[in-house]
């Protein structure tokens, strides 16, 4: 399990599960969350998902406006981790 697991981020993530729409989320994130916090998670799951399609780090990086570096950690997390894969993988089920 991950390393930052506690009672407080357990409630968290109940809370934003228990979310029905995406206005409630807009709600909640624009409290809990600075505008820049919430671009930077969006710009990494972006970067996810055109790594996921097989882009590379130089168009990603322009597209979005995020560093290479930052793009090579999300490669990363998505190569060896579950997060992001689950994600996407949620997302594309959805979509179909």
């Amino acid at each position: 399990m991950s390393n930052f697991q506690s009672e407080s981020v357990d409630r968290l993530f109940r809370v934003i599960l228990s979310l029905e729409t995406t206005e409630d989320c807009y709600r909640l994130f624009e409290d809990l969350c600075t505008i820049k916090e919430v671009q930077d998670m969006a710009q990494r799951l972006d970067a996810a998902f055109l790594l996921d399609e097989g882009i590379n780090y130089q168009t990603i990086s322009q597209q979005i406006g995020i560093s290479t570096a930052t793009i090579s950690r999300v490669s990363k997390c998505l190569k060896y981790g579950n997060g992001y894969r689950n994600a996407i993988d949620k997302c594309k089920e959805q979509d179909t």
